[in-house]
């Protein structure tokens, strides 16, 4: 069963992603039609064409590898000077440099039919350009923000309750911990809770007389109560019952917001005296409103920007830590087969609920999607990024130009960057491929 759960996740996402890139596609595909701009094809994948239908002018369909997709539309390199007004290459070159350049003008001049004149890709206004690169990443965004809004809305957020998960029977100090025990002896103290008659399952409803709201509002009042004996009301199977609890005064660690250990200057644990009763809240899934959605994609995106700006550095970290001892860093970037092992690690939880599944694995696709909506933004070609730096940077010549009324310039020849073009390309693929082999080799798992 746990195979199959296992399984199911992995699928799960596969699908996710699929979709995703087969939409994001969609993106570019619908304004350029609606630009009337010639689109040959549309394809999922690279490599060798596994299925294909023609419908009007564009051939739909799927190839062998699945590592993306593109829509092929004409007129993606302007003709150089010396070419023909109807496209045709006439130019010669010297250097492997630009016989690229001019190679790849005349696979694109090949697919040219009468009629193109006005329906090619290079010929569209600045604007427009933008709106059918842009279209791709924002359809990613767009999909980041209705599953996160599934996702927050629908499903909740996990959040801790009143609810007690566990009730310690003993008091065991920091220094005990750090000192590797974890079973109660005849030498430690009772937990107040466990002495109260506090069971895993009861939920605390007031505190001292005063209703509870939430866990943040009962741990400060407990920290507050230490040394006094207070009245305690909780609910058991359904019926309200009350008892005294006496919080003992404990060194307890410090916490930041994300609940990490905070410490000094020298690396020590930060421990302050506050009230303690022994025991630890449950957590339930809990819906939040519309206007939580934006801002949780915000910190989304500011953490991925986060890892892409330093993504060079964090791949190195990936290579040292799939070719040696070195610790894998949890929050570094990983590969679909990552993403596709962590699926599948959630689904076969058989202690989580379903539903905790099927959000967590929601979040997760909405995650990608917002990765690639970042990542496509990156001004370098072959992403998209470097279609929108190349259509503004003609657009801005074509300003200087005329602010000094110098001669037009002329269209910005993409194909001239067809060198720094496969160099990111080789080095995407190259990535790529160490980061599905330290998934394979040294993955990042959620539980160790």
């Amino acid at each position: 069963m746990t195979v199959l759960l296992f399984i199911l996740g992995v699928l799960f996402v596969a699908v996710g992603i699929a979709v995703s890139i087969a939409l994001h596609e969609v993106g570019h595909l619908v304004p350029a039609k609606a630009f009337k701009v010639r689109v040959t094809q549309y394809m999922i994948g690279f490599g060798p064409t596994v299925f294909s239908r023609r419908r009007g002018e564009t051939e739909y369909g799927v190839k062998a590898l699945p590592l993306g997709g593109y829509v092929s539309m004409v007129g993606m390199y302007p003709p150089n000077k010396a070419d023909d007004a109807d496209g045709t290459v006439r130019s010669s070159s010297t250097g492997m440099f630009q016989q690229l350049a001019t190679d790849a003008r005349a696979a694109a001049a090949e697919q040219l039919q009468p009629g193109d004149e006005n329906r090619m890709f290079y010929n569209l206004p600045i604007w427009k350009r933008i709106i059918v690169m842009l279209g791709g990443p924002f359809m990613n965004l767009l999909i980041g923000v209705v599953l996160f809004a599934v996702l927050l809305m629908g499903f909740g957020t996990a959040q801790t309750t009143t609810r007690l998960a566990e009730v310690n029977q003993c008091v065991i100090t920091s220094d005990q911990a750090a000192q590797g025990q974890t079973e109660c002896t005849d030498a430690d103290p009772a937990a107040p809770a466990y002495e109260a008659g506090l069971l895993p399952g009861d939920t605390i409803t007031a505190f001292d007389g005063q209703p509870v709201n939430g866990w943040t509002d009962l741990s400060e009042r407990i920290r507050e109560a230490a040394g006094r004996s207070v009245s305690v009301t909780y609910v058991r199977d359904g019926v309200e019952q009350d008892t005294m609890i006496t919080p003992l005064l404990t060194e307890r660690p410090v916490t930041d917001d994300d609940g990490a250990p905070v410490t000094d200057d020298a690396g020590n644990p930060v421990t302050k005296e506050v009230g303690f009763i022994g025991v630890a809240a449950d957590t339930e899934l809990v819906r939040q409103p519309g206007t939580e959605v934006l801002p949780a994609v915000g910190d989304n995106l500011r953490s991925i920007a986060g890892v892409v700006i330093n993504l060079p550095q964090r791949v190195v970290d990936v290579a040292q830590a799939a070719f040696s001892s070195e610790e894998r860093d949890p929050n570094g970037p990983i590969s679909v087969v990552g993403v596709g092992r962590i699926a599948g690690e959630i689904s076969a939880l058989e202690e989580v609920p379903v539903a905790s599944k099927v959000a967590t694995l929601v979040g997760l696709v909405a995650s990608v999607n917002l990765a690639l909506f970042v990542f496509n933004l990156i001004p370098l070609l072959p992403l998209d990024g470097g279609h929108v730096a190349g259509a503004l940077w003609e657009g801005l010549r074509r300003r200087i130009a005329k602010l000094f009324k110098r001669p037009d310039p002329g269209h910005f020849d993409l194909a001239k960057m067809l060198p720094v073009t496969y160099v990111v390309f080789a080095l995407l693929m190259g990535m790529s491929v160490l980061l599905i082999y330290a998934d394979i080799v040294k993955p990042v798992s959620l539980f160790n």
